[in-house]
């Protein structure tokens, strides 16, 4: 398959990454190769190979879910730059104050 560079355009763009003209074009080639190499696998013959949606038998473990007393409010904070009650007061993250 031969990717164009509006398909790396558009990788990229999902990708939320900007790239240049010579940097879609390295890329261009580079991702050409790699779905080369993995389309050699729809040449191969599994039919004798029963499908699995997994290959570990593997099996999640969950913890009890009890409540317990947590730390206090007044240790959690000691170490805090700044508190305002019982929060950590931070720097504005998206550009303003409250």
């Amino acid at each position: 398959m031969e990717l164009t560079l509006e398909d790396v355009r558009h990788i990229a763009t999902l990708a939320r990454i900007g790239l240049t003209t010579e940097e879609m074009e390295t890329l261009r080639g580079q991702l050409g190769d790699i779905l080369a190499h993995v389309s050699q696998l729809n040449e191969l013959d599994t039919e004798a190979i029963p499908p699995t949606a997994q290959v570990l038998s593997l099996h999640d473990v969950h913890a009890t879910d009890e409540p317990r007393p947590s730390y206090p409010v007044d240790a959690m904070l000691a170490n805090a730059p700044e508190r305002e009650g019982n929060y950590f007061r931070t720097k504005a993250v998206l550009g303003y104050e409250t």
